[in-house]
């Protein structure tokens, strides 16, 4: 039996990354797919506890702080929350319905229904891709992104100074007027050009006199004055959506959903102190109708740079804190890539009861602290082709790869790597033979496109040495194990635990991979 057959679910399906364009059919897998570990339903029961509090009271305590290391799935948890405030509709059926049969806890079910039954605007995006993407001016402040995503949730120019602007069309009722005089100068509909009101002033000031019955000297100067002249503050931000609310019906929620704030923020108290007053002014003004849940990979202790009042006050604008370990995370992956059929469970049982001794002296480490192997045949299944100190050690080598600065673009930005590394690991070994083990090394061809170029290259012209008879394949392997390993104490690179890391079949004679390892390190 091959391994790709040894799966419940495809190995090769496509698992979305974190904050992404909303495709249907990837919304209803992860919603299908979401492990409800005990840690999770525990931050569920907090959450939606606090959210149901503030719909009959005026509070000021609307922040929720979601801390976690890397792979400890905050992102993928943030998204779930907010598919459960929208109760959005996936495939004919309510967000919480994919949780029925997942969650026993009757209570819980109960606060969650209740929760995405109340009117709501929920606005979930990464603030680091919002902030490059339109441009906004290095990293002063977070207003203008908040500003950006809730013109956009209510269909306004991401452009403050143009959505303002349709906004007072709006209240004057000459927003289909001025959309229709446009159209009549430029032969385009204004939604689709809005993004060039730079480069449209006669369209866009014809259409104003039109649809205002104003002089065509007054719409030049308002649109020559329109960006320097839009005032920035995040008190008349407030002000607006608690407007923008009291507009809505007595419950309505206007929620932001901020991934990755604590990067964005990184050690920079300006922004720090800019969340602060957002979430200040919006607890103050709105009394619990719009809420800012924030991801971080620190909790806010450690993002936090200042002292004294200004720490107590942060820290006091984000009343509900999660936190979220990466001691689950071996669960959610055994339930989402390596779940078995029938038939590979049996068959699994079977090698396991043969080859328990074999297995187990393979995969013992000399002087290392990562000792887990199978505890029994159960754990086996769960958890084969891979080796249960994988999980863990993997974690350790991500966390040394963003911290030394190897990391690319994607690593940074929270595209659960984790997950992927392990589906990737899986796919390489996918034609290989049921008693095949996936060796550490291979996580390095799963885990590539987020390092750096520096370190690529290194391991390509080791590749290129190979095609020149000088190095054999084996090399490259340990090459690429020594970088997984480079800053990983917990296993000391001596040749014992190399010829374990490198174990890819229950049949492999260790001495001879020692020997081979040896060899490999002297070329």
């Amino acid at each position: 039996m091959k391994l790709k057959n040894i799966y419940e679910k495809d190995i090769e399906r496509s698992i979305q990354g974190v904050i992404k364009i909303d495709d249907e059919s990837f919304i209803k897998q992860e919603l299908e797919e979401y492990v409800l570990t005990n840690e999770i339903l525990k931050h569920f029961h907090l959450f939606f506890d606090a959210y149901n509090h503030s719909l009959n009271t005026n509070t000021q305590e609307m922040g929720v702080w979601i801390s976690g290391f890397f792979g400890s799935g905050k992102s993928h948890f943030l998204k779930m929350i907010s598919y459960l405030l929208e109760n959005k509709i996936v495939d004919g059926k309510k967000a919480i319905d994919y949780f029925e049969d997942k969650i026993q806890d009757k209570m819980l079910l109960a606060d969650i229904k209740r929760a995405g039954s109340v009117s709501s605007d929920v606005i979930l995006f990464n603030i680091d891709s919002k902030a490059i993407l339109n441009k906004i001016t290095g990293k002063k402040e977070l207003l203008s992104v908040f500003e950006q995503v809730f013109n956009e949730k209510i269909n306004l120019s991401g452009l403050p100074y143009v959505a303002e602007f349709e906004e007072f069309l709006i209240n004057e009722n000459k927003y289909e007027e001025f959309k229709k005089c446009f159209k009549e100068e430029s032969n385009q509909d204004w939604i689709d050009i809005r993004h060039q009101f730079r480069i449209r002033r006669d369209e866009i000031t014809k259409a104003y006199s039109k649809a205002l019955k104003k002089s065509i000297e007054e719409a030049e100067n308002w649109y020559d004055n329109a960006p320097e002249s839009y005032e920035v503050s995040i008190e008349k931000f407030a002000k607006r959506i608690k407007s923008y609310i009291e507009s809505k019906n007595e419950n309505h929620q206007v929620i932001f959903l901020v991934d990755e704030v604590g990067q964005y923020i990184g050690d920079d108290k300006s922004l720090l102190l800019n969340l602060q007053t957002i979430v200040e002014d919006l607890g103050l003004y709105c009394g619990g109708k719009a809420w800012v849940i924030v991801t971080s990979q620190e909790a806010i202790d450690d993002v936090i740079k200042v002292h004294g009042l200004e720490l107590s006050k942060i820290q006091g604008r984000f009343d509900v804190k999660l936190s979220l370990s990466s001691t689950e995370a071996d669960e959610v992956i055994k339930k989402r890539i390596l779940e078995k059929t029938k038939t590979a469970k049996e068959t699994l049982k079977l090698i396991y009861d043969k080859e328990e001794s074999i297995i187990r002296n393979l995969l013992t480490f000399k002087n290392a602290s990562y000792q887990k192997i199978y505890k029994d045949k159960n754990e086996f299944v769960d958890v084969y082709p891979f080796v249960p100190y994988q999980f863990n050690l993997l974690q350790s080598v991500f966390t040394e790869i963003r911290t030394h600065g190897y990391a690319g673009k994607h690593l940074s930005s929270g595209e659960r790597p984790l997950l992927a590394a392990f589906q990737e690991a899986a796919k390489l070994y996918k034609e290989k033979e049921v008693i095949s083990l996936v060796p550490f090394y291979t996580f390095y061809d799963a885990i590539e496109k987020f390092l750096e170029h520096q370190i690529i290259s290194v391991i390509k012209r080791a590749e290129n040495i190979i095609l020149r008879g000088e190095l054999k394949e084996i090399d490259v392997n340990i090459l690429k194990m020594l970088f997984l390993l480079k800053n990983i104490k917990e296993i000391p690179t001596n040749i014992d635990n190399l010829a374990t890391l490198y174990v890819s079949n229950i049949n492999d004679d260790k001495v001879d991979i020692k020997k081979e390892i040896t060899d490999s390190l002297r070329r």
